[in-house]
């Protein structure tokens, strides 16, 4: 397939370009500045710069851009920047494909398990209403930018995405340093639940639907078996063969966090991936111990 990419350089983009060419596919990715060769297209969301004419041979497109959420302090700025990021980028792209005459057969479209806000003890899935909160709102505005694509009749996947657990990046790679030095511990109460995905199983869900024709519309990225915060960091110090005793108390996460501490820390997500597992999704490590110990044997090795 011939195949655009967005967000690139992040942590699942960069990782996803490498696998699909290594299985024959072509990627073209989308960058802000003048491209270097005919595999990168230039466009600029921000002042709505996008060529159709470019995505003309293109049989599928991943969308994976957007502003980092736990990358800043939540200032009202930088919220405002997560929002826009993610909806003036999704709406130009969906745009473009729905002007073209041969649009592409599907927009695999970024999203996040923040869609279902706190659910507390509750088990939802894609069928869940959207919750409460800043990123149920960003991202239910995000999978809302994508409808004019869909209604080109663009097959469109929004994939909600839980923590996605790699040693290159995102939440594991910044609490590793802590844990190595038995500094690490359960974050607030720990009885939140995490739903989350190791960076393997997501570049697998990807390449799947990318040809998984009957699957549309939101789609969790989330292993089947989520987690509580402490047996996830019982798991983790098993993992680097560490005591992981020291606790963070939920008010120093809101004073060192802000906003983000509740919605991205201390908020319970109990998310089972129904819409993969029906369609014949078969992930490599859904269980956390597993995960964890591949994980790190993996970065140690490297």
């Amino acid at each position: 397939m011939n195949i655009a990419v967005t967000g690139t350089t992040g942590l699942i983009g960069s990782a996803l370009v490498p696998a699909l060419r290594g299985g024959g596919h072509t990627v073209r990715a989308l960058v802000r500045r003048p491209p270097r060769n005919s595999l990168e297209i230039y466009w600029d969301p921000g002042q709505g710069i996008l060529d159709p004419t470019a995505l003309t041979t293109v049989d599928a497109v991943v969308h994976l851009a957007g502003a980092g959420v736990g990358d800043h302090r939540w200032t009202s700025g930088y919220k405002n920047k997560i929002l826009n990021s993610r909806v003036a980028g999704t709406t130009l792209l969906a745009a473009a494909l729905a002007d073209l005459d041969e649009r592409p057969r599907v927009l695999l479209s970024a999203s996040a398990v923040g869609w279902y806000g706190d659910t507390g003890e509750r088990e939802v899935d894609e069928s869940a209403r959207p919750g409460t909160g800043f990123l149920a709102e960003v991202t239910a505005a995000w999978e809302a930018s994508t409808a004019v694509a869909e209604h080109a009749g663009v097959r469109v996947c929004h994939l909600r995405s839980g923590v996605v657990l790699s040693t290159r990046g995102g939440a594991l790679a910044r609490q590793l340093p802590l844990f190595r030095l038995a500094l690490g511990g359960r974050l607030g109460s720990g009885r939140q639940w995490l739903s989350w995905i190791t960076l393997a199983d997501e570049i697998a869900a990807i390449r799947f639907l990318l040809t998984a024709d009957a699957v549309h519309g939101p789609v969790n990225l989330t292993s089947p078996e989520p987690v509580t915060n402490a047996a996830f960091t019982r798991a983790l110090g098993a993992a680097l063969r560490r005591p992981a005793i020291m606790p963070v108390p939920a008010v120093a996460l809101r004073v060192a966090l802000g906003d983000f501490a509740d919605e991205g820390v201390l908020v319970s997500q109990r998310v089972r991936p129904r819409v993969l597992t029906e369609a014949g999704f078969t992930f490599s490590h859904p269980a956390i111990d597993a995960a964890l110990a591949a994980a790190i044997t993996r970065a140690d090795g490297d």
